[in-house]
């Protein structure tokens, strides 16, 4: 069994550690952080930043820049919090399958499974470049008030990534 990847996929910002020994080590991102952003960006050169990059450019491209998507990970439209959520992010979010939350970019819909996917993949090639290992396995934090379907949802993103 390889090293596994702890992630704590957060609404604002990423981090990610392994063990060494006893100890938990943090690991750094390509620009040299212990935390990352969580936030992807779509340029209109057909180019999907994540992290820092996504978050510098985001006053310039606000409509292709996602940010708080776990605020709708396993969520539905008809949700009282998503309705909230929906008026202070300047992406567009409109109904997938069986009225889950999809995210459109230009003629685009990715579901926010797909987009913490990217902010995951940033964490573990971080760690893969660290440890120059392929990592398999990862624990990926939630919060305690999460539902069933938000757990689910957090897992299909790890399976993506």
């Amino acid at each position: 069994m390889g090293k596994v990847l702890g992630v704590d996929l957060g609404t604002t910002n990423s981090c990610c550690a392994i063990m060494e020994g006893s100890n938990p080590k943090i690991i750094t991102n390509e620009e040299g952080a212990r935390t990352t952003p969580s936030v992807v960006a779509f340029t209109k050169d057909n180019e999907r930043l994540t992290g820092s990059p996504a978050r510098r450019q985001a006053v310039v491209n606000p409509g292709n820049t996602v940010s708080s998507i776990k605020r709708f990970m396993g969520a539905r439209m008809s949700d009282s919090d998503v309705k909230d959520d929906i008026k202070n992010v300047p992406y567009t979010v409109i109904a997938g399958k069986n009225g889950s939350c999809n995210i459109k970019i230009d003629d685009k819909k990715y579901t926010p499974q797909e987009i913490s996917a990217q902010i995951l993949l940033k964490m573990k090639r971080a760690a893969e470049s660290y440890l120059g290992l392929e990592i398999n396995e990862a624990v990926i934090t939630v919060p305690a008030y999460f539902n069933d379907d938000q757990r689910q949802a957090t897992k299909d993103a790890g399976q993506i990534a």
